[in-house]
């Protein structure tokens, strides 16, 4: 019986930090591994490693090209803060990033975020050509341009207290278990 409860709490466990598809992705794990172990002929890659590779030893920031169309800028920082995912938050009215009240600064901020969210590889402050990397830090006022670490952090942070709600869960259904077995 305990034995069951325990694989129970780990099924519940695997549910909540990896959402419905836990089941599908641990499959699509196992087939992975199980695919490389098959492949007998090393592949050569030629893409960059993950991290900043322009600037060696230093941090870079994604930015907007000046002199780019507006209407490619537009496009560029539509998809960004839609179908990208970046963080658009700061550059809405009233937010810190959000004057001035330009396309160039709003596109910047975009940029930057998808960038750092994204391993900032050079391939991800493209955006059509309306981008470009730069080793200083566009940040003013209260507006923070992100980097890699903070990113990270934030992770490691949302990660952190997952856990911990995860292990409240765990013991108060092993206590409503112990309970329900007692009774």
């Amino acid at each position: 019986m305990a034995k069951k409860i325990w694989l129970l709490l780990k099924f519940l466990h695997c549910f909540l930090m990896f959402g419905v598809n836990a089941p599908a992705a641990a499959a699509a794990a196992a087939a992975r591994v199980q695919e490389k172990a098959e492949a007998s002929v090393p592949v050569t890659t030629l893409s960059p490693p993950e991290g900043n590779t322009t600037f060696l030893g230093g941090t870079t920031w994604c930015v907007a090209r000046p002199g780019v169309s507006p209407v490619d800028l537009q496009s560029a920082l539509d998809w960004a803060c839609g179908g990208g995912r970046a963080d658009c938050g700061p550059i809405q009215g009233g937010g810190p990033c959000f004057s001035p009240n330009s396309l160039l600064s709003h596109a910047s901020y975009a940029f930057n975020s998808y960038y750092q969210q994204n391993g900032n590889s050079d391939i991800a402050c493209y955006f059509g050509g309306t981008a470009t990397l730069t080793p200083s830090n566009p940040s003013y006022d209260k507006c923070v341009f992100e980097t890699s670490r903070s990113v990270q952090s934030k992770a490691t942070s949302i990660k952190k207290e997952a856990e911990r709600y995860w292990w409240k869960l765990e013991v108060i259904l092993l206590y409503v278990f112990m309970f329900k077995k007692w009774s």
